[in-house]
């Protein structure tokens, strides 16, 4: 099983969009809106097991952040 990853959706030097995982150094996806890769970080984060994601002001700092479940769980909770 692989480990969730926190992804940060922040605001590139040239105004464009960014999800990055944590750690890594290229982005996941690049978009114009801040909408746009907030939406696209969510969903790769649930197609690799679920995670945070961390979205940033223009600013740089945070703005909220919100946990993603696993979308491809192998064993789901019973109920």
């Amino acid at each position: 099983m692989t480990r969730p990853k926190t992804y940060h959706v922040t605001q590139r030097p040239d105004g464009k969009w960014q999800a990055k995982a944590e750690g890594a150094a290229r982005a996941s996806a690049v978009a114009d809106t801040q909408a746009v890769a907030d939406k696209r970080a969510g969903e790769i984060s649930r197609n690799n097991g679920g995670g945070e994601v961390i979205r940033h002001g223009r600013d740089g700092g945070i703005k909220d952040k919100r946990t993603i479940a696993p979308g491809n769980d192998s064993y789901p909770p019973k109920g």
